[in-house]
């Protein structure tokens, strides 16, 4: 039974296939690829754990923070929530308390205490936007790179059609799905990047968010426990 060139060009575009005849090019952009997609894998499954936790462990301690009547309650019960972002700026916070009434008796700058506390804050976000860049950088570069390994590709199946004595669909087909393959990984690899880079920009927002209010509710505390 005869078939149509285009049926012949379906039946010879199994990826696999495509991949096994491909060009060093072709290996070495999938190469790239493959080590981005699974670096973004690696990533966005690490800051999925962190932020989660995060968000669990700092709402227990607000609602433990929200129930102390004093800070010195609240510093005991505060071993307990470690390493939870918020018990870090608390620390910080309350560690600029300690110093001001160990040497005063009663606070003397309340602007340092605002200062320690956004040091805090500012550590803590830079501990979860750590690698963050690397999902921008997958999500934008990883098109181009594929993009290359198809121009590549193309480039190949006309230097062979130079070469070559018959230039119809089945011939030249394979070689220039062969090229798009590479086009269609490096979307495959950018996308998932792209989304979860936004999504965790979103996270990191209402974390921050989450740190500035918890900041003004411990400078409250703070002047309600010094009889302000």
């Amino acid at each position: 039974m005869l078939q149509s060139p285009l049926a012949a060009l379906l039946l010879q575009t199994d990826i696999l296939q495509m991949i096994a005849h491909g060009s060093v090019y072709t290996y070495a952009v999938l190469g790239i690829l493959a080590c981005f997609s699974i670096l973004s894998l690696t990533i966005v499954l690490n800051k999925w754990t962190a932020f989660g936790g995060a968000s669990r462990s700092d709402t227990r301690f607000v609602r433990a923070f929200r129930k102390s009547n004093s800070l010195e309650t609240l510093v005991a019960a505060a071993e307990s929530f470690r390493p939870t972002p918020l018990a870090r700026i608390f620390d910080a916070g309350y560690a600029e308390v300690s110093r001001q009434m160990n040497s005063k008796g009663h606070l003397t700058n309340k602007e340092a205490i605002s200062r320690n506390l956004q040091v805090a804050v500012s550590e803590q976000l830079s501990r979860f936007e750590h690698n963050l860049n690397w999902l921008a950088t997958i999500a934008s570069v990883s098109p181009f790179i594929g993009l290359f390994g198809t121009v590549m590709g193309i480039v190949r199946v006309f230097s062979g059609l130079s070469t070559g004595s018959t230039t119809n669909l089945s011939s030249v087909g394979p070689g220039v799905a062969e090229a798009l393959v590479a086009t269609g990984v490096g979307l495959v690899a950018a996308i998932p990047a792209a989304i979860f880079y936004n999504i965790f920009g979103r996270r990191l927002k209402e974390m921050g968010d989450r740190f500035d209010n918890f900041s003004l509710e411990f400078i409250n505390m703070v002047e309600r426990s010094a009889g302000e």
